[in-house]
């Protein structure tokens, strides 16, 4: 150790001044270049850090903007939906009445030509029937005046037909009246 004192004690003899060397004046330079240069340096990257600050910042108010936007559309779509979809059940409700008005319809309208048809079928049943019986009494009522002049003719005497006959015009117009 005491060597160790010994060197220290002669280096300080031998002490020169630190402004005196030369390390000392280039690490000065150094500062002063370093302070120099960093000072511009330190604005560029500064503006630069504030323009990428400013991007992110629009970037960030533009996506806001847009996710708005788009959830904006996506609730007009899903109202547009909802509104299809009421209007779809809507029109087949519609569909389901007028259906049903339609066959109500059809089964009152089918119903009223079967009862037409059968009306008229029953019409002409009652003209064939009436047209029958008025055939009959005519074939009858020829058929019995057929047998009556038959019978008049073999059994009475002209004169006594024409009494008959001479009565019965006189009782005609009493059953006329």
């Amino acid at each position: 150790m005491q060597a160790f004192a010994q060197d220290t004690a002669a280096a300080a003899a031998e002490a020169v001044p630190f402004h005196h060397h030369a390390e000392f004046w280039v690490a000065v330079a150094f500062v002063i270049l370093v302070v120099a240069i960093a000072r511009p340096v330190m604005r560029i990257v500064a503006a630069g850090l504030d323009n990428r600050a400013a991007t992110i910042r629009n970037q960030i108010e533009e996506a806001q903007r847009l996710r708005e936007e788009a959830q904006e559309l996506l609730a007009s779509y899903e109202r547009r939906q909802r509104d299809a979809v009421k209007e779809g059940e809507r029109l087949m409700e519609q569909a389901r009445e007028e259906a049903a008005r339609i066959a109500t319809q059809s089964s009152a309208d089918l119903e009223r030509a079967l009862k037409r048809r059968e009306q008229s079928a029953l019409d002409r049943i009652a003209q064939a029937e009436a047209a029958a019986v008025a055939e009959v009494r005519a074939v009858a009522i020829e058929v019995a005046i057929t047998a009556a002049r038959e019978v008049i003719s073999g059994e009475m005497s002209a004169a006594k037909g024409n009494a008959l006959v001479d009565a019965a015009i006189k009782e005609l117009p009493e059953k006329l009246h």
